[in-house]
């Protein structure tokens, strides 16, 4: 009788060395991993008669999840009946290239992007402090009771000291501060993380390569996100190419919201810019974006709000916070009747679907649209406009290809251990 079961990859590769059994050959094993791998990512792989291979991608990263790109018809391969497995398997790993099956990861991506921000978020013990002692406080329980090690003075960059997951856990449940680059970085890294899963993520990354500190640190490190290790970045600050992809294209992809004038116009120099991993965005938000090319279209939007607040003057704190994004409706019948053209403007610009279908995570922020940053800067910084970029970001390349051969790997070593102990497995 056949035995379906789950084996983890940690004992499969336990097993593997105690039973002595040979390593996985990667073009026999391996390649016979990779169908399972595009039907887990959601390709639907057929036969046919014909004499030649048929590969319909269509546009999944324009879709709002996997099951509406199966209902638009995407994903969607056929290979002929009449080839020999040698020619499938070189047909499935064709398709590993195929731009369609970034936008299949990109749905798997988006939802670990969800749900790190939203651990973190969550988190009340992980907060900003422009008091904080150091770019990174650890609190009274110090850094290596919560997974960290320091490797740079006053804070400025700290690794894993053991396992990865516990070192990203004290972000998600522990007592920690930083300022909002440092949230970016973590975001960044617990994506990793959900996307892995803590045996994955521990076993697949070195503690160098999650090092968090300045910017400017991990350059000197062998970090995923900028240093030595980051390999092949995706160079998009105003999003052209990526609003050409689509809406799935923008998930979990880091940026920055920046001030336009130079710091003299600074008021608040704590706000001088906010760190962002993008966690979602509408099809609204998404076609608006395609449509005007990227964010370029929304820095001059920007800076027209920035010029009709120049004519308003703010009363009380949070003001532009409340009557924008809030609209607070005691605040806005209180708007002067000479300015309530002004406040109709404002309310027109924002209401383009990228203000509130764009949503960024920020530290502390937590999880807001794109419009609650704009309308709080207003108060935070009130001479200067600001603009919004997306980051140097390898998440579709150099990280991609990451996950991409740990799942392959994971798969040889489970198929090389159920085939000496005669069962079957199912991949999840």
């Amino acid at each position: 009788m056949t035995r379906a079961f789950r084996v983890p990859a940690w004992l499969a590769a336990c097993a593997l060395a105690l039973l002595g059994v040979p390593s996985p050959s990667p073009a026999a094993d391996r390649g016979s991993c990779v169908l399972p791998l595009l039907q887990r990512l959601g390709w639907q792989v057929l036969e046919t008669d014909a004499a030649v291979p048929e590969i319909h991608g269509g546009e999944p990263c324009r879709r709002a999840s996997l099951d509406d790109a199966r209902r638009h018809g995407d994903l969607q391969a056929r290979v002929p009946r009449g080839y020999d497995r040698a020619q499938r398997e070189r047909f499935h790993r064709g398709l590993l290239d195929d731009p369609a099956t970034l936008c299949a990861y990109a749905f798997q991506l988006g939802d670990a992007a969800r749900r790190a921000a939203t651990r973190l978020q969550d988190n009340r013990g992980y907060r900003f402090s422009a008091l904080q002692l150091g770019w990174i406080g650890f609190g009274l329980r110090g850094a290596r009771t919560q997974g960290w090690q320091r490797f740079r003075s006053f804070g400025r960059g700290y690794a894993p000291v053991a396992s990865n997951s516990a070192a990203i856990e004290a972000f998600y449940s522990g007592h920690v501060r930083s300022e909002c680059g440092v949230g970016r970085q973590v975001a960044q890294l617990a994506t990793q993380r959900e996307l892995y899963g803590d045996a994955g993520f521990d076993r697949e990354f070195a503690p160098g390569e999650l090092s968090i500190g300045t910017f400017l640190t991990l350059h000197d490190t062998p970090s995923i996100l900028l240093g030595a290790n980051a390999g092949e970045f995706f160079a998009d600050g105003k999003a052209v190419r990526t609003a050409r992809m689509g809406r799935q294209a923008f998930m979990g992809v880091p940026g920055f919201i920046e001030h336009v004038f130079d710091k003299r116009h600074l008021d608040d120099i704590n706000n001088q810019a906010e760190n962002f991993i993008i966690t979602d965005v509408s099809a609204a938000a998404a076609e608006a974006l395609a449509r005007h090319g990227g964010f370029a279209h929304y820095d001059a939007v920007n800076r027209r709000l920035w010029e009709l607040s120049r004519q308003m003057p703010r009363a009380g704190r949070r003001y532009f916070e409340r009557l924008l994004h809030e609209r607070d409706p005691a605040l806005r019948a209180a708007v002067p009747e000479a300015q309530r053209p002004l406040l109709a403007q404002m309310d027109a610009l924002l209401a383009d679907p990228v203000y509130g279908g764009l949503m960024l995570y920020v530290h502390p922020r937590g999880i807001r649209p794109l419009g609650y940053h704009i309308a709080r800067l207003l108060d935070r910084n009130p001479r200067t406009p600001y603009s919004i970029d997306l980051a140097l970001h390898n998440l579709h390349t150099t990280l991609f290809r990451r996950w991409l051969q740990a799942q392959l790997r994971d798969c040889a070593a489970q198929t090389a251990y159920i085939d000496q102990r005669g069962g079957t497995w199912n991949w999840a």
